[in-house]
């Protein structure tokens, strides 16, 4: 059933970056559609039921500098995922508990305190024309909502096609890692390595490079010695699949990542455990053990 839309919310400031986001578009592989969707799917889902909405819901995903809404009807809100400091037209309000929005009220998230991609659901979902089944922006294809710029309006959906929110009361949000441990299922090109490689991707300290974003997480540290240095041609790539390009430094692919690559995969991380990757900040110690 397609929600029916009821109102909007205007964006005030969109911050460095803020997408909508929802479970995303799987199934889609084939066709050379990555899957995107929001990259912490445990707080956007948390938040959605904080508002009584369905976990799938499409919410805002913001990164590291938070972002600000204006609602045109008064609407209940969360902002989860990274902790950051909520205001309502100025005044502090909870984060990650259910809060009231009046109609003009702007609803601010201010920069991640921890962790880095903080999560606002609203009562009713945002509805913004879904492309393949999905609301979620995909930054490598470009399919679904742009990222958001100062002024866009975003429809809201009808909170009374929702449940009820659950009882107010203390939720537990996970905290941002202080370190990242992901656990590794050998890949489908390991053998192209030394065995000196291997030992190193599961025994080295690594870090969260900056130049990670929704595609990737990329690491810094050293670097991983292939036994084979002939052209891979082009084959299927997974959520989680760690891609090794020519610098030597491991590369775990997040939620818009390319469907093809050329470079090896040396390991694959479980889905489950990448939650924690889209908050772990630059500079983060990362280590890969066996799973």
């Amino acid at each position: 059933m397609t929600p029916t839309v009821v109102s909007c919310l205007v964006v005030i400031r969109a911050g460095a970056l803020t997408t909508v986001q929802d479970a995303g578009r799987p199934g889609w592989a084939h066709l050379g559609v990555g899957r995107a969707g929001a990259l912490d799917g445990p707080a956007a889902r948390l938040a959605n039921r904080l508002v009584g909405n369905p976990p799938d819901a499409a919410v805002l995903e913001t990164t590291l500098t938070g972002c600000a809404v204006r609602p045109d009807r008064p609407v209940v809100a969360v902002v989860g995922g990274a902790g950051c400091p909520v205001t309502v037209d100025g005044r502090p309000v909870a984060w990650g508990e259910p809060v009231r929005v009046p109609a003009g009220g702007v609803l601010d998230a201010g920069p991640a305190g921890t962790g880095l991609r903080s999560y606002l659901a609203f009562a009713g979902g945002l509805v913004p024309d879904p492309v393949l089944g999905s609301r979620s922006a995909d930054l490598l294809s470009g399919l679904g909502p742009a990222p958001l710029s100062d002024g866009d309006p975003l429809p809201l959906g009808d909170p009374a096609e929702c449940g009820p929110p659950p009882p107010a009361g203390p939720v537990p949000w996970p905290g941002a890692p202080a370190e990242l441990v992901l656990p590794v299922h050998p890949g489908p090109r390991h053998d192209w390595f030394t065995e000196a490689a291997l030992r190193t991707l599961l025994t080295a300290a690594y870090r969260v490079s900056p130049q990670s974003n929704r595609i990737g997480l990329r690491t810094q540290g050293p670097v991983l010695e292939r036994s084979r240095t002939e052209e891979l041609p082009s084959e299927g790539m997974v959520l989680g699949a760690i891609q090794v390009p020519p610098d030597g430094r491991p590369v775990v692919f997040l939620n818009d990542h390319p469907t093809t690559g050329g470079y090896p995969v040396v390991g694959v991380v479980p889905e489950r455990a990448l939650a924690a990757a889209a908050q772990a900040v630059p500079g983060t110690r990362l280590r890969f053990v066996r799973a």
